[in-house]
C-alpha cells in the first residue's frame, strides 16, 4: 500500500481526569482505522501498556509511535503534541510556572508549566495492531515510483484486487453506523452525494490546522485512477459544495482552502481532502497530492485522462507493492 499519512487517526485522550475520554480504534485489515467505541470516564487503558520499540519520533512534528503490549495484545501508540490556541495563552501567561534556564542581554530562555488541562498531549491507541499496523507506523526508506497505465493495469490493479483491503469503516460512515454525529455535511444523492467530516487529524479546537474529508456515497470508484468524464457532476459538486459547508460552518473562505486527492491513497474508496491553506498536512506535496481543481480541468479537457497518464507517488521500502514493482523491473 502507499503510504498512509493522511489516514484517519483515533481521537485525542485528554489529560483532565474530570473530562477524559478515550476513543479507542479497533484496528482493520490495512489501514489502521475501525469503528471508534467512546469509553467516558477516568480510567487510564494505557497503565499497563509495555512498551517494546520505538518505531519513530519526529522532532519537528513533535510526535512519536511506539510499539507494545496492552492487556497481551500488540498495540500501537501514537502520542503527538497538540497545538497551542490564541484562545488559551491568557491563561497559560498568567496560569503557568516558569523556570528560568538561560538569560544574556535581551534575551533569555525558560521551561514552561502550563496548567494540565492545557497541556495535553493528543494519544491514539490502536489494538490490537497487526504486523501491517506496526510497518505502516514504522520509519522506513521511501521510493518514487513511475506507473504507466499499463503498470497500473499490470501490476497496481491486480495487487489491490488481491489484497482486498477492508473499507468497512467507511460503510459505517455513509450508512450512518458509526461517527453521524461527526458530520459537517452531507448530501445524501447516491451518484453526486458525499459525507463531510473531519479527519481524526484534527482536534477541531482551531481552524488553523483544519482538515476534512469528503467521502463519495458511490463505491465503484476507487481512486484517480478510476475517474473519467462522467465523474464531473460528483468531483464539481464536491468542490462547490464542500467549500460552502465549510465557509457556513468555520467561516472560512474558498480562498484559504486546498482541496485535493492522493494517490495513491491510504483507502480505496474515493475521499477528497480540504485542508486550510498554510497547514503542512501529511500527504499534501506533489509527489501524492492532486489539487481537486486541476482534476477537474484535466477531465474536461481528456475524458479518460487518468486511464492514460502516468503518474507518480511515493512507496515505502517495506511495502508490497513496491516489491511487485521490482519484480516487473520498472524500479
Amino acid at each position: 500500500m502507499a503510504d498512509s499519512t493522511a489516514k484517519r487517526e483515533a481521537d485525542s485522550v485528554g489529560t483532565d481526569e474530570s473530562s477524559q475520554k478515550v476513543k479507542r480504534a479497533k484496528s482493520d485489515s490495512e489501514n489502521g482505522r475501525g469503528e471508534v467505541d467512546n469509553e467516558s470516564g477516568s480510567e487510564n487503558i494505557l497503565y499497563e501498556f509495555k512498551t517494546s520499540n520505538v518505531l519513530s519520533d519526529s522532532a519537528r512534528e513533535k510526535n512519536i509511535f511506539i510499539q507494545g503490549k496492552l492487556a497481551d495484545r500488540e498495540a500501537v501508540v501514537i502520542l503527538e503534541k497538540t497545538p497551542i490556541r490564541e484562545d488559551t495563552l491568557a491563561e497559560i501567561f498568567s496560569g503557568s510556572r516558569l523556570k528560568l534556564e538561560m538569560k544574556n542581554d535581551i534575551y533569555s530562555t525558560y521551561r514552561l508549566q502550563a496548567p494540565p488541562h492545557l497541556n495535553e498531549i493528543k494519544t491514539t491507541v490502536v489494538c490490537p495492531a497487526t504486523e501491517k499496523h506496526v510497518k505502516k507506523y514504522q520509519r522506513q526508506e521511501s521510493f518514487l515510483v513511475e506507473e504507466t497505465d499499463e503498470d497500473y493495469r499490470s501490476i497496481t490493479l491486480p495487487y489491490i484486487e488481491k489484497q482486498s483491503f477492508s473499507i468497512q469503516w467507511v460503510y459505517n460512515i455513509l450508512e450512518k453506523k458509526a461517527e453521524a454525529d461527526r458530520i459537517v455535511y452531507e448530501d445524501p444523492d447516491p451518484e453526486v452525494g458525499f459525507v463531510l467530516l473531519p479527519d481524526f487529524k484534527w482536534d477541531q479546537k482551531q481552524v488553523d490546522d483544519l482538515y476534512l474529508i469528503a467521502i463519495v456515497h458511490q463505491r465503484d470508484i476507487r481512486s484517480l485512477r478510476d475517474l473519467t468524464s462522467e465523474h464531473l457532476p460528483l468531483l464539481q459538486n464536491i468542490l462547490k459544495k464542500g467549500k460552502e459547508a465549510i465557509l457556513k460552518r468555520y467561516n472560512l473562505p474558498a480562498s484559504k482552502l486546498r482541496v485535493y486527492l492522493h494517490y495513491q491513497p491510504s483507502y480505496f474508496h474515493l475521499h477528497v481532502h480540504l485542508t486550510k491553506l498554510g497547514y503542512e498536512a501529511p500527504g499534501c506535496g506533489v509527489e501524492r497530492a492532486h489539487l481537486l481543481a486541476d482534476v477537474i480541468q484535466n477531465l474536461q479537457s481528456d475524458p479518460q485522462y487518468y486511464k492514460t497518464r502516468t503518474l507518480y507517488f511515493p512507496l515505502r521500502a517495506d511495502d508490497g507493492l513496491l516489491s511487485k514493482f521490482k519484480e516487473a523491473g520498472r524500479l
